[in-house]
């Protein structure tokens, strides 16, 4: 394992976050610090090649990791779990306070190699976005007029498979999480073992050359932009979409494929320089109860499109 890394001022970040995000995704970390002016940009890769690029781009500086590393920064982190709702709870490590958890309703998902702990702020609205959009599952179950949900879910970019694990605890039947990344899926794949999931269906893939079936209830897509705007074709054959990875400044751009794909927009949420974006194939507009089911009560107006 090898990470690009390189410190670099708030005005250098501002002008190559976008670029960094593009070339990185879900991989790109950015650390920085209340007493300090410049913060860290890093990147964490399999091939040292494909970090060489990128230091010729924007220098910097390429470490090779030992072999442990993982399991060294693992005990050296310490965070709150992160609740979604009263649905799921999202832990960091084992400890004697949640060593007796609610498995059903929790998710072990310690930092790994891949993007997607739970705290960085894509993986969070998303995450809240996916907890509610699921509640028409068992809403849908119940009612005796309405058929029995597939339950079935797509992770596109799935990273550690934080979005595909949660998935899984909040019902769905069957999930696929593909990543370019092997080492995202292996650690993705690691941590379904964990959590004790045999549901998901995890692949080595390029979301350009994915064949999207039609029965697949539920996308997530945590990626750039770019090549969200590309996809979006074959990603409103899906009933629900929840997106995220946009920077602000893009935000403007999707919004203006959305409309020419003919998708709807539910939700969007916003948290510092990102935005996620719940929403659906004008095709498929459903009301409003159906998108966000929870027993008498509904989202409020100005979060819906």
């Amino acid at each position: 394992m090898f990470v690009w890394r390189k410190r670099a001022s708030a005005v250098w970040l501002a002008a190559n976050e976008a670029p960094l995000c593009e070339i990185g995704g879900r991989r790109l970390a950015i650390i920085s610090r209340p007493d300090r002016k410049s913060a860290i940009a890093e990147i964490a890769g399999s091939s040292r090649r494909n970090l060489e690029k990128i230091r010729f781009r924007f220098g910097g500086t390429i470490e090779k990791l030992p072999r442990d590393w993982l399991k060294e920064f693992s005990r050296s982190q310490k965070s709150e779990p992160i609740k979604i709702g009263n649905r799921l709870t999202i832990y960091r490590s084992v400890t004697s306070k949640n060593r007796s958890r609610n498995k059903n309703r929790s998710l072990l998902i310690p930092a790994g190699a891949a993007f997607g702990t739970g705290e960085h702020p894509t993986t969070a609205m998303s995450l809240r976005l996916l907890e509610r959009c699921t509640r028409f599952w068992g809403a849908q179950a119940a009612s005796l007029r309405s058929p029995e949900p597939e339950r079935t879910l797509l992770d596109l970019g799935t990273g550690t498979g934080i979005l595909a694990l949660a998935a899984a605890r909040f019902g769905a039947k069957r999930v696929i999480a593909i990543d370019d990344d092997p080492v995202a899926i292996a650690t993705a794949r690691a941590n379904a073992r964990r959590n004790k999931l045999d549901n998901i269906d995890f692949r080595v893939a390029d979301v350009r050359r994915w064949l999207f079936s039609p029965r697949i209830e539920i996308i997530t897509a945590n990626l750039f932009s770019e090549l969200l705007i590309e996809i979006l074709p074959k990603l409103k054959r899906a009933q629900r979409l929840i997106f995220s990875g946009i920077l602000r400044d893009q935000e403007a751009q999707l919004v203006r494929a959305l409309k020419r794909n003919g998708i709807a927009i539910v939700e969007t949420r916003r948290r510092g320089k990102w935005i996620a974006i719940a929403c659906h194939p004008e095709r498929s507009r459903l009301p409003r109860r159906r998108l966000y089911a929870k027993a008498g009560r509904y989202p409020d107006a100005k979060h819906l499109g």
